[in-house]
């Protein structure tokens, strides 16, 4: 395709930059400090950009300003592009983590943040000193905005991203399983647990969204049967000690069970339900893609899940062990079918 020069001639490249704070920050006053000129200058630049786009881009809200349906078109052409004008002029200024210094913003859940976590920190202290990272919560019905304004450089998202567009870029890391937890003596069971007493019993659910379903309840729905959820919480490191101090139970990734098992004492048993695995994958948008430090990240962080995996198959033999030892000495295994209705 032929470039019209005559026309690009009208563009200054500081306005794209401009437009972008302008989108990320939704704030006049904020966008001019994201990078370094007065606010007077900022407005200046946002009466340009409406000119040569010829629309509002950003209308007062009470909130802030609120990007036109032209603007929300505009942001990930306009980042893509920026990205790609970065990464050409950066070309050779390779990215050397032995002497970088970067921050990098990562979203995940704690479950992730608990297997992953202590291996990249352990990495980045020995190969990458200068290195930090700023690690945040997110709400899985959220992280593609996130990564869209660029609050996030990367997030790790669990299960399908259906939802996801094309700048919205993916790479599995691993499956995981299921397995079900719970304090043998509080409960009065040793494990495999059946299905009558799966049932019986009260359930912990942990959900990153709203609401009080989660792929358990799938299954059970196709057998005619319904848990009782006594408490929904979104944080996957609290539920061992929910676990551990009352009379109910929980389903949880495997490799997540098997270490608060270890660590506390807690018993675990196959679903004794059909469950799908569940997927666990890294995020990112497009304007990232040939960024050399995002790029070492991405490579970094899929290595160290290879490395997990790896030793989670040599660990596969875990869970027979892990129940023949599992068997409590405080209670027998009991056959009652009185509901426990004590609530945490």
């Amino acid at each position: 395709m032929a470039i019209d020069y005559a026309n690009l001639t009208r563009l200054d490249l500081n306005l794209l930059v401009a437009f972008d704070a302008l989108l990320s920050e939704r704030s006049v006053t904020r966008a001019a400090a994201r990078i370094g000129i007065g606010q007077s200058a900022m407005s200046h630049n946002l009466s340009r950009l409406r000119a040569l786009f010829g629309d509002e881009l950003l209308t007062r809200a009470p909130a802030g300003l609120r990007p036109t349906p032209r603007a929300l078109a505009l942001i990930d052409p306009v980042r893509v592009a920026l990205s790609q004008i970065e990464a050409l002029v950066s070309r050779e200024k390779p990215f050397d983590p032995r002497t970088a210094d970067h921050v990098f913003r990562i979203g995940l859940p704690d479950s992730v943040e608990v297997l992953l976590g202590p291996a990249l920190l352990a990495c980045l202290c020995e190969t990458a000193p200068g290195v930090r990272l700023r690690l945040h919560s997110i709400d899985s019905s959220q992280v593609l905005e996130n990564l869209d304004v660029d609050r996030l450089d990367l997030a790790f998202g669990i299960g399908s991203f259906a939802e996801g567009q094309t700048h919205h870029k993916q790479r599995p890391l691993f499956s995981e399983t299921y397995l079900c937890m719970f304090n043998a003596a509080r409960v009065g069971l040793s494990p495999p647990i059946s299905l009558d007493d799966y049932v019986r019993l009260p359930h912990v659910l942990t959900s990153l969204r709203p609401g009080e379903h989660g792929p358990v309840d799938d299954a059970l729905l196709k057998l005619g049967l319904k848990r009782t959820i006594v408490l929904t919480t979104p944080r996957f490191i609290a539920v061992p000690f929910l676990v551990r101090g009352a009379p109910v139970i929980t389903t949880m990734h495997a490799r997540l069970a098997r270490f608060f098992a270890d660590a506390l004492g807690l018993a675990l048993s196959p679903p004794p339900v059909d469950l799908p695995e569940i997927s666990i994958s890294l995020l990112w948008h497009a304007s990232y893609d040939h960024d050399p430090a995002h790029m070492w990240l991405r490579q970094t962080v899929a290595r160290l899940a290879v490395e997990s995996a790896r030793g989670h198959d040599q660990d596969k033999h875990f869970q027979a062990k892990q129940l023949a030892q599992n068997k409590p000495n405080e209670k027998p295994r009991t056959t009652s079918r009185t509901p426990v209705r004590r609530r945490i």
